[in-house]
């Protein structure tokens, strides 16, 4: 049974990992780094210097920047020059002024941004460093790693500023780094995450089903505009209909597609992001919160099935890290089966037998950065955690004869976390090599 501590732990931990972010998250990190060092440095920039860890660049290279029409990098770190506004953190891309937008576009067309590979066997796979250099030969420098708001240096001319701002602030009022130092985050279990989601108080949950409220809106934002590839909106379709049928699962993966479709493709949304990830957030919230509906669970049952999807993603990624070789949509695809088969009134056994559906079967699907495409991997995860789901309450769960799975479930986590984290590492380079070497053979 879990102590009034461990409800307050976990409480603080999931309160600071679902947080809204506008943008893809990489490139929102990024432009958030530039904010930092363009706010102290006191002149126009004349030039910006962007290194970026392997993960970082892949994961901004290729999604759209909301409200510019453009993708990539370049122009997320021209708005960061221009907004110089590090107080809004990961919606530092929410809005901007037409003339804002202007600049920007103008600091990408006078080619004053180098983005470079930061080299190196130390380097953190979450890692943003920027240099910024003004008229008057005044240099600020920003380093940027471990989390997407987690700003480790802030200099001007080799004096630390990092003292001006304010460190992010969590949702309990704390700043993270003071909370952080003065007690570390608990580490989580399947056992404390699925006690937690059934025995939480209600009120200290709720938040989580209004999360998941936010990541419904941008669904229903993207079915009245055309992103990306239109996925959710074909599912929504004459097409999709005739070929899937108006089905829980048909509207599970268009609710889930239309906001990946929106939110890839630069639409001008905020969602409830989870362990750094808008998509991770979307596609282990909004199946699960689509399934209840369709089924017409109470909200508290539906709180519960959300948070227990939510807490899931956040074990996981505890052990993965942020950002891997390793798709997302695995990790929230073993949210939502975990989550769907207490929906569908499944015991808790029935439960870890749905995670290790998921693990035999999706584990290998890679990461080959943001970009609008995908919404097809996130419909990959969701239809896999109700195919999951569903065989668990039939009783059949892929054994420890098989695979990476074993008989016990966190052991099934930490397998799947060492190959996504160390096994698929070489893939990880292999896959940054292929998408910036594209166009140039032959």
């Amino acid at each position: 049974m879990l102590t009034t501590h461990q409800y307050e732990q976990i409480g603080r931990l999931i309160r600071r990992e679902v947080v809204p972010a506008t943008g893809c998250t990489e490139p929102a990190a990024v432009a958030l780094t530039v904010a930092y060092a363009a706010a102290v440095l006191p002149g126009t920039v004349q030039t910006a210097e962007v290194l970026l860890s392997t993960n970082m660049l892949k994961n901004a290279m290729g999604v759209g920047i909301p409200g510019t029409g453009m993708f990539g990098i370049p122009i997320a770190i021209a708005l960061g020059i221009v907004l110089a506004a590090p107080e809004k953190q990961l919606e530092l891309l929410d809005s901007f002024s037409d003339e804002e937008l202007a600049r920007a576009k103008e600091i990408v067309a006078q080619e004053k941004i180098s983005v470079l590979l930061k080299e190196g066997s130390n380097v953190d796979k979450l890692y943003v460093e920027v240099i910024l250099r003004d008229e008057a030969g005044h240099t600020a420098c920003a380093v940027l790693e471990k989390t997407h708001t987690g700003i480790s240096a802030l200099s001007l001319d080799g004096v630390s500023c990092l003292d001006l701002f304010e460190v992010a602030a969590s949702p309990c009022g704390c700043p993270e780094e003071m909370q952080a130092e003065a007690e570390p985050d608990i580490q989580l279990s399947f056992d404390l995450v699925y006690e937690y989601a059934l025995t939480a108080p209600l009120e200290d949950i709720r938040f989580i089903y209004e999360a998941a409220l936010q990541n419904k809106h941008a669904s229903e934002f993207s079915l009245s505009h055309n992103y990306g590839h239109a996925l959710g909106k074909m599912l929504h379709s004459d097409l999709g209909l005739q070929f899937f049928g108006d089905t829980p699962l048909t509207q599970m993966l268009a609710s889930t597609s239309l906001a990946c479709d929106a939110r890839m493709d630069g639409a001008p949304v905020t969602v409830m992001s989870n362990s750094g990830s808008g998509n991770q957030g979307i596609s282990s919230m909004l199946p699960v919160l689509t399934f209840a509906q369709r089924q017409g669970r109470d909200e508290e049952t539906t709180t519960r099935a959300v948070m227990m999807s939510s807490l899931l993603v956040v074990y996981v990624k505890q052990q993965l890290g942020r950002l891997s070789c390793l798709c997302g949509m695995v990790v929230s695809g073993i949210g939502t089966a975990c989550a769907l088969t207490y929906l569908l009134g499944g015991t808790k056994e029935q439960s870890i037998g749905a995670v290790k559906n998921m693990i035999g079967n999706v584990a290998g699907m890679i990461c080959d950065g943001a970009k609008p495409s995908c919404s097809l991997k996130a419909s990959t995860g969701v239809s896999s955690a109700l195919i999951s789901a569903l065989l668990a309450m039939e009783g059949h769960a892929v054994t420890a004869n098989e695979g990476i799975v074993e008989e016990d479930i966190d052991c099934c986590i930490r397998n799947l976390a060492d190959l996504g984290r160390d096994g698929m590492a070489e893939t990880d380079l292999k896959v940054l090599k292929i998408m910036t070497s594209k166009g140039r053979h032959g």
